[in-house]
């Protein structure tokens, strides 16, 4: 099967990949409707994380299941199905609790690499969640999107008590960040304020719920959030970049009180110990439980409640994923779907 493969930083190929078969009773084989790249992927392309030999790419996925293992009860060949970024059982302590990320049996997925035409998705049962029938070509977008990048904001947006009444901060105007404005939407929020340098992600916040702009960054942009809410700053923050400087405009924007969803993948972030006990500010985030939200958004999608797929500006074919890797590290796009 063609497959994507990192060799370096800005070295990515398509080539050939040995096709998955089953080898755990618990697997599933899918065939993937659409693939894509994430954010998180640019770190090593970008040589922020090491790349020590030719790594598999790929996280995000839905599809068709063409094989199950003799374990799997729940899931069958023929059904649409989206799964997360971590395999997991859905039913240990940890997976009961909501926290399907950080299962004690989990898997990650990506280094099986979904970047392809075909993937062996592990523990089948508890990762995958089916569609009521195969969806319409033009949900596609919309299912690979609730895989990871959804999720993902939906996850932040609830780590940081987003709700009824309340102003919304997102620092990071990615897809991660553009969803999480459409979370805070769907939650109820009263205001959501995205943080924003860029017209066409401007446009896309706006389209899903946010009421205002801020361009400013760092500093210059915790002034402004405190502008616009009397001096106190947001209630909820969405942090969706992972770095140092976003980490502290995130917290610096939230008031005493407040919370912080943090989900950007952290990169050399290092907190001061003495400014965060007197900010009074809540964190929580981490490697999003997207298993846990899969089921409400998969219903929403269905029903055309929500259109996250809108955050896939460019669309490849799979054999083009380099140049897909390209237009996002330099920002031409903001998420670009691959068809394999």
């Amino acid at each position: 099967m063609r497959g994507v493969v990192m060799y370096a930083p800005g070295d990515v190929r398509v080539e050939d990949r040995p096709e998955p078969a089953i080898l755990k009773p618990t697997d599933a084989i899918i065939r993937l409707s659409a693939t894509c790249i994430c954010g998180s992927d640019l770190w090593p392309y970008r040589g922020a994380d090491k790349v020590d030999e030719p790594m598999p790419m790929g996280h995000e996925y839905a599809g068709i299941v063409e094989e199950v293992g003799s374990e799997v009860t729940g899931i069958k060949p023929g059904q649409f199905v989206v799964g997360s970024f971590f395999a997991s059982d859905n039913t240990c302590e940890i997976c009961r609790a909501g926290y399907q990320s950080s299962c004690i049996h989990r898997e990650l997925v990506g280094a099986i690499g979904t970047q392809a035409e075909w993937a062996r998705i592990p523990l089948a049962d508890g990762t995958l969640v089916a569609t009521p029938d195969v969806p319409d070509a033009d949900l596609v977008p919309d299912f690979l999107a609730a895989s990871d990048v959804l999720g993902t904001g939906w996850f932040a947006a609830v780590a940081a008590e987003v709700g009824p009444g309340k102003t919304v901060a997102v620092v990071g105007d990615g897809a991660v960040g553009l969803l999480g404005v459409m979370a805070a939407q769907q939650l109820g929020a009263e205001r959501i304020i995205a943080m924003s340098r860029h017209e066409s992600r401007q446009k896309l916040a706006l389209e899903f719920g946010a009421t205002d702009i801020v361009t400013e960054r760092g500093d210059a942009g915790v002034e402004q959030i405190k502008s616009l809410t009397s001096g106190l700053g947001a209630h909820s923050v969405i942090e969706a970049v992972g770095t140092q400087e976003s980490m502290m405009q995130a917290i610096r924007s939230t008031r005493a009180g407040g919370h912080v969803g943090y989900v950007g993948v952290t990169h050399d972030v290092a907190l001061n110990g003495d400014e965060l006990f007197f900010s009074h500010v809540h964190l929580h985030g981490g490697p999003a439980p997207v298993r846990r939200f899969l089921p409400d958004l998969m219903d929403r999608i269905w029903n055309r409640k929500i259109r996250p797929g809108r955050v896939f500006d460019l669309e490849l074919p799979l054999d083009e994923a380099a140049a897909g890797y390209q237009a996002m590290d330099t920002r031409k796009a903001i998420k670009v779907l691959l068809r394999p």
